[in-house]
């Protein structure tokens, strides 16, 4: 039988310095708020253009499909480049895709092409899956035991996006009459610029010979169960949040809400996507990685059953917080589990993998939600989220019957 125990995920010497570990977080977590505004903008706008320049009804939200297309597709390509020339690397060529794409988007908007619009949100795809790899970067040359905490402080950095997105898509959707949102993908890129810029003080440890080798076989690593507890976990909360957050500004404006309730949904749900970050990782260290993701899918499930409650204003907020919410404990739990099922050398690979499958199922997420609130209505959407979280619930109730409590080793 393979073991499943990995190697201690770091040495002292790999370790760097206080400062150097603080200075990467801090600049790691205003990337992060920079980057998530850009995705903000996306998941604000993406329906609502689409549905104007789509040429059928039904393709209204294949724009937001086709982000998670992007970051399905980039993710590996991603992976390959920080193995190779290190992680920071691959963060200035994700940004260069995220300001092209907000440079893409405004032409789309300007000359009325769909499938322009369709190929800017490809681009912004691949920006935001080079962005979420921030949290793992948190995470190199930290300590065993600080790293739960060194991943969520970078993501709480989105708290800031949550703020930052919907307002940027106010105070610019009307700058540039009648293309309405053509500013605001102006100031998208401008704004992934800006990124680029704080990112080149990260200094992260740059690949060894040993990663450079890669470790041992993948398909060793992924059948562990805690791996595959991780991916499935990671998935289902990501795809969820994916798959209701997509239909849902669309769902408010079907039923007569207007674009400002929406915006404002959005930053609240953005809001609670992130600010519990800044406690996350300690509870994770307290309860264990496995019992977070399992509270998240939870609260996953809590969001839709509100949202089965009525279209009301406040029951679409009420779902679009908790759903941030459950994605937060259930993603960054799943991350967390992650982490314990890999060797220093074996980072890369396993979590551009990890990554993968997340964005691969997020995009069967994203492409069916559309089609089924188009054809079925809001209450279908919601109904159907029921099913990945049985799936989730029983790969954590597998992964923890088989070893044990999944709480992070010391």
């Amino acid at each position: 039988m393979t073991n499943n125990k990995t190697a201690p995920a770091s040495s002292a010497s790999s370790v760097l310095p206080e400062k150097v570990q603080r200075g990467n977080i801090w600049r790691l977590s205003i990337a992060q708020a920079l980057a998530g505004a850009n995705s903000v903008v996306v998941y604000a706008t993406g329906a609502i253009v689409g549905n104007a320049l789509a040429p059928e009804p039904m393709l209204a939200t294949l724009p937001l499909s086709i982000f998670v297309v992007g970051m399905a597709a980039c993710i590996l390509p991603v992976g390959a480049i920080a193995r190779r020339h290190g992680r920071r690397a691959a963060f200035l060529a994700g940004t260069g895709t995220g300001a092209l794409a907000g440079l893409l988007a405004m032409l789309a908007v300007l000359l009325g092409a769909f499938w322009l619009f369709c190929l800017a949100t490809f681009f912004g795809g691949c920006y935001a899956a080079v962005v979420l790899s921030f949290r793992f970067a948190a995470a190199d040359g930290v300590a065993p035991q600080r790293r739960a905490r060194a991943l969520s402080l970078v993501m709480a950095g989105g708290v800031a996006a949550g703020v930052v997105g919907p307002q940027l898509v106010t105070w610019t959707m009307d700058l540039w009459p009648p293309h309405m949102f053509a500013a605001t993908f102006l100031v998208q890129a401008a704004v992934a610029v800006v990124s680029a810029a704080i990112l080149r003080g990260v200094r992260l440890p740059m690949p060894t010979a040993e990663e450079l080798a890669g470790g041992r076989p993948l398909a060793e690593i992924v059948r562990q169960p805690r791996f595959v507890a991780a991916a499935i976990c990671g998935a289902v909360s990501y795809m969820l949040m994916n798959f209701l957050m997509t239909a849902a500004p669309l769902a408010m404006h079907l039923h007569g809400h207007s674009q400002g309730s929406a915006n404002l949904g959005l930053q609240w749900h953005v809001i609670a996507m992130y600010a519990p970050s800044f406690f996350t990782g300690r509870l994770i260290a307290r309860f264990g990685a496995g019992r977070m993701s399992t509270a998240g899918l939870v609260l996953t499930g809590l969001s839709a059953a509100i949202g089965l409650g009525g279209v009301d204003v406040a029951h679409f907020w009420a779902t679009l917080i908790l759903l941030g919410l459950g994605w937060n404990f259930g993603f960054l739990g799943a991350s967390a589990l992650v982490l314990e099922c890999h060797r220093p050398e074996e980072r890369t690979r396993v979590q551009s993998l990890n990554d993968f499958i997340v964005f691969g199922l997020m995009a069967i997420g994203s492409f069916s939600s559309g089609g089924l609130l188009s054809a079925y209505g809001w209450n279908t959407v919601l109904w159907v989220s029921f099913v990945p979280l049985a799936l989730a619930f029983a790969a954590l109730a597998m992964a923890a019957t088989m070893k044990g409590d999944t709480r992070a080793a010391p």
